[in-house]
């Protein structure tokens, strides 16, 4: 299993951490119970920032999804800063349980990046896209996606995440798939795409999606 670059440290420290209060314990049953518990602990510190190897599905007019997780809604919002009109936002909440790393949705240039501090609702709070804590890049989509198309994704906190990670911003360029960040723990991950280009939806609300792989949007020509 590969190991996000991010959580290298965080798992050396909970391994001292759990190793050294295993050596406090007294022998006996408290240490074996001890044993017990440090080895699930650790074992889901471990599992937490794995980052599966993923094959993205569909071509190059498919935007794929940016974060493991199950789709909380589809809905059509205002964004006024970089798409300048209606766009299509699709939620992703990711529970403690999902693979945290975020991966690019299609190939392009970033030309709009935006942090902004905020809250900690918890994730599949109605508020935590306008409210909680976030990073959004804005990618000037290649031209073998659809000429001129530019969307957004977003990164949010939820009430247990309070750390978002995101190594790329202006100036830098994202291939389809490309890992760019992780959220830690519970958190929410959205893609926003202007109503106006023509588009296919091809997830619906409960279905689970997998990062770097699954198809959430098919753009037409």
């Amino acid at each position: 299993m590969t190991i996000a670059r991010w959580g290298l440290i965080p798992i050396l420290v909970a391994s001292t951490l759990l190793a050294w209060g295993l050596v406090l314990l007294p022998a006996g049953p408290a240490r074996w119970t001890g044993a017990g518990v440090a080895a699930l602990v650790w074992l889901f510190i471990v599992a937490f920032f794995r980052n599966p190897k993923r094959t993205p599905q569909g071509g190059a007019h498919s935007l794929i999804a940016s974060a493991d997780g199950v789709v909380q809604d589809i809905t059509e919002v205002d964004e006024p800063d970089f798409i300048q009109g209606r766009a299509l936002r699709i939620g992703i909440f990711l529970s403690v349980f999902d693979v945290h790393v975020n991966r690019a949705p299609c190939p392009g240039a970033i030309t709009h990046a935006v942090y902004r501090p905020g809250a900690f609702l918890d994730a599949r709070h109605p508020d935590v896209s306008s409210e909680n804590e976030s990073n959004t890049i804005g990618i000037a989509a290649d031209d073998s996606v659809r000429p001129g198309l530019r969307l957004l994704v977003r990164q949010l906190t939820g009430l247990i995440a309070r750390r978002i990670i995101c190594t790329h911003g202006i100036g830098d360029r994202v291939e389809r798939g490309e890992l760019y960040g992780m959220i830690r723990f519970g958190s929410r991950t959205e893609l926003w795409l202007p109503c106006a280009v023509p588009h296919e939806i091809k997830v619906k609300v409960g279905d689970r999606v997998r990062c770097g792989e699954t198809v959430l949007v098919e753009v037409l020509p």
